[in-house]
């Protein structure tokens, strides 16, 4: 019989701390979340991969501190509508690069380049975040010779490591052999 009263007791003491932790004033929080990169302090990169069919990507931010890009970079392909999708599936959101660190993604263009549906495309434009111009790279530029195929392109979302970026599209993506 004395478990209910302990139990009882034990729910309201939880009830109000639960209170005063929600109640509590959050005004730390917002003073540390990190500004939006300036686009003048960030360098952009791409080149084509081993694997003709990715293309990797690199942001860097050339700044003195941590800031943010969007964590899905957008690439989009020369005048053709559109841009490569998300693997995994997500929202856009922030991603923090610090001070004189580097990000990475990479983007599959293609799945068969013997496809009669690809596309040719001269350039392919990357940008860390969609609210900003980004840059555009030639498929000369690239290592891609005269063009860049193109057919349901997919990217990652923005990694620490090429490594994690490459881990991401081969599991998100079967590339066939």
């Amino acid at each position: 019989m004395r478990i209910r009263p302990v139990l009882a007791l034990s729910t309201t003491v939880l009830t109000a701390a639960t209170a005063l932790l929600l109640g509590a004033p959050q005004s730390g929080a917002a003073a540390t979340r990190p500004a939006p990169c300036a686009q003048k302090s960030l360098t952009v990169r791409a080149h084509v991969a081993k694997d003709t069919r990715v293309v990797h990507l690199s942001v860097t931010n050339r700044g003195t501190r941590v800031c943010t890009v969007d964590r899905i970079p957008t690439v989009t392909f020369g005048d053709l509508d559109g841009a490569a999708l998300p693997v995994p599936a997500g929202d856009s959101g922030p991603y923090r690069i610090g001070a004189g660190k580097a990000a990475y993604a990479s983007v599959r263009t293609i799945a068969d380049p013997a496809d009669p549906e690809a596309r040719r495309v001269a350039s392919i434009g990357v940008s860390p975040d969609p609210s900003r111009f980004g840059r555009s790279f030639t498929a000369r530029q690239l290592g891609a010779g005269h063009a860049v195929l193109v057919w349901e392109p997919v990217t990652t979302w923005w990694k620490p490591s090429q490594a994690a970026a490459d881990k991401a599209l081969a599991k998100g993506v079967q590339l066939p052999s």
